[in-house]
């Protein structure tokens, strides 16, 4: 039994209006440049109020790692790396298992655009280094010009 009403159109769906904000194009390489180092322990308060240092896990430093590289953390300034080192200790929550945590995790890994998908809703674009290949002119001998001119 068919439905009832217009059937959809085989054009495609047009949008008339421009995107209030443009694209951030990165060059596609590694950042190298300064990133804070992730400490070695991080302070967790008990239930009975104890504050005790647990060790940051190898998943988190290893996270860490991945995350520093990233091309875009070249537009990054302190307070980003600042937010990042938050995230991290979110991470190592998340790796000891707090469920509570890996919700947190996940919005904080989609504003620091860590995967394709969160990266494209910041409209950040990576984009490869186009190396042309420089042909060079042949250059004549400047000799014969140079003779021309002086005996003219």
């Amino acid at each position: 039994m068919g439905m009832a009403g217009r059937k959809p159109s085989d054009r495609p769906t047009v949008t008339r209006h421009k995107p209030t904000v443009d694209w951030t194009e990165i060059v596609n390489t590694p950042y190298t440049g300064w990133s804070p180092e992730l400490p070695e322990t991080r302070q967790v308060i008990e239930k009975s109020g104890e504050v005790t240092e647990v060790p940051i896990p190898q998943a988190t430093r290893k996270w860490w790692r991945a995350l520093c590289v990233m091309p875009h953390c070249v537009l990054w300034q302190e307070s980003d790396w600042a937010y990042a080192i938050d995230t991290a200790m979110v991470h190592a929550q998340a790796s000891y298992g707090v469920i509570s945590a890996m919700a947190e995790l996940r919005m904080r890994e989609k504003s620091l655009g860590t995967t394709v998908d969160s990266r494209r809703d910041l409209r950040i674009r990576y984009v490869d280094v186009d190396v042309e290949s420089v042909e060079l002119a042949v250059v004549n001998q400047i000799d014969d010009r140079r003779e021309r001119l002086l005996n003219a």
